[in-house]
């Protein structure tokens, strides 16, 4: 989800946001690159393309399914899938820039007053009205700059053929993995943009597994200078990298 993760983690003027900057329709600007092009074996699920998320819809200036970033920040996660590979493992990337009014989507939904089954299949014990106040949700991305990333591991060994669907009814995103919507992902003790105190990283009400897989995910992670997002499992940022807020769309690779 949209939070001000990021300044928890690395304060505003690291981030040095500035406001949307518009791209031009001929690139990418300012240093970005699709994450394909820096490795293709990277996993990609990008949610915010699809309607499986917590908005229910593919949101604003998601016009390809595709993983953008920072440059430095691209050649970070190559070094880093190249260490996990020995282990059989490789990263999925669930969300990576995000367009500013993609995040004025979250914003909308946030405040539409609507309580709905699928909207607590993400946020089970909070109402939508909450999530400003406990950092889910805000005005502003630091994924808007290029630097914050979403992501988990995959076990390469496993079956990982399940797919979402959405014709199915799902358990809440703090059920057991069996129940709740597949991810074709290491079990992490919640799904991806669980709004929970079960999915800060620290949380004591996972098992060994879990607690095991976080750890391997942060510590690969840190590594290449990655700092995570203490209420998110999932969320990561390389300080120093983003230092402006753009706006433009992401449209499908040539």
């Amino acid at each position: 989800m949209q939070k001000w993760h990021v300044i928890l983690a690395i304060g505003l003027t690291g981030l040095g946001l500035s406001g949307p900057q518009t791209a031009k329709a001929q690139g990418l600007p300012g240093g970005f690159v699709y994450l394909r092009d820096i490795d293709p074996s990277i996993i990609q699920d990008m949610r915010y393309a699809t309607s499986n998320n917590f908005v229910g819809k593919p949101l604003r200036g998601y016009d390809a399914a595709e993983c953008v970033v920072k440059r430095e920040v691209g050649l970070a996660l190559k070094n880093i899938q190249q260490e996990l590979a020995r282990q059989k493992l490789s990263l999925k990337m669930f969300d990576c820039y995000r367009p500013e009014r993609a995040v004025a989507d979250m914003v909308a939904w946030s405040k539409n007053g609507k309580e709905t089954q699928a909207d607590r299949r993400f946020s089970p014990a909070f109402r939508k009205a909450d999530l400003f106040r406990l950092g889910y949700i805000a005005t502003r991305s630091g994924h808007s700059t290029g630097a914050a990333l979403d992501l988990t591991l995959v076990d390469l060994t496993a079956d990982n053929s399940a797919r979402f669907d959405s014709t199915k009814s799902y358990a809440d995103c703090t059920a057991p993995a069996e129940a709740r919507a597949p991810e074709g992902s290491v079990d992490m003790g919640t799904g991806y943009d669980c709004s929970d105190v079960k999915s800060h990283t620290a949380a004591p009400s996972i098992t060994p597994a879990q607690r095991r897989s976080r750890n391997t995910l942060v510590a690969a992670m840190a590594r290449q200078g990655f700092v995570n997002y203490s209420k998110e499992w999932w969320h990561f940022s390389l300080p120093g990298v983003g230092r402006q807020a753009y706006d433009f769309p992401i449209v499908r690779r040539n």
